[in-house]
């Protein structure tokens, strides 16, 4: 189990550019689709954690898979999995970047990765939409956060506390 957690998420960590919410879809389906080590649900909360809790999502979530199937070690594996081929591939661009970060190729490739980023974040928000909204309420719910974060300026962990209280009140 050890190992294939290593390797799960050492393949995620290896194949994801963009950041923890690009790996998302990766992780879901690793996690949910081929392992089915979670349930959609589970995977929804376990986002919803992850963004709660200091440190990356994806770092989060994979500590958390790894510690739910296999405890310390686990999470161990899992994360070490996740953190290590970013640090080698980091440590390999950082090393050549200096040298070739004025050259109109490598500009033009960096160019076309941004809209591929930028279109995982968006497959995985429409994701984790399918599973958290699945009433009118959630929908109305979930409108009004994203109206007070992108217009109104609320601080993110404020709208998550809001959020919260709300549905105390009104999805008991």
């Amino acid at each position: 189990m050890l190992l294939t957690l290593f390797w799960t998420f050492f393949k995620v960590g290896f194949f994801t550019f963009g950041g923890g919410y690009a790996m998302i879809p990766i992780i879901e389906r690793e996690i949910v689709e081929k392992h089915q080590w979670l349930t959609l649900a589970q995977f929804t909360d376990l986002i919803a954690i992850s963004e709660m809790t200091p440190g990356p999502i994806s770092v989060n979530a994979a500590t958390f898979v790894g510690y739910k199937l296999a405890k310390f070690f686990g999470s161990l594996a899992a994360t070490l999995g996740l953190i290590l081929p970013s640090f080698l591939v980091i440590l390999v661009i950082a090393s050549i970047f200096v040298h070739f970060q004025e050259n109109l190729i490598v500009q033009a490739v960096f160019k076309g990765l941004r809209p591929a980023v930028f279109a995982l974040i968006v497959v995985a928000a429409f994701s984790i939409g399918r599973a958290c909204v699945v009433d009118i309420r959630g929908l109305i719910l979930a409108g009004l956060v994203i109206f007070a974060i992108i217009f109104l300026k609320l601080n993110p962990i404020l709208a998550l506390i809001i959020s919260g209280c709300i549905g105390v009140l009104f999805f008991r």
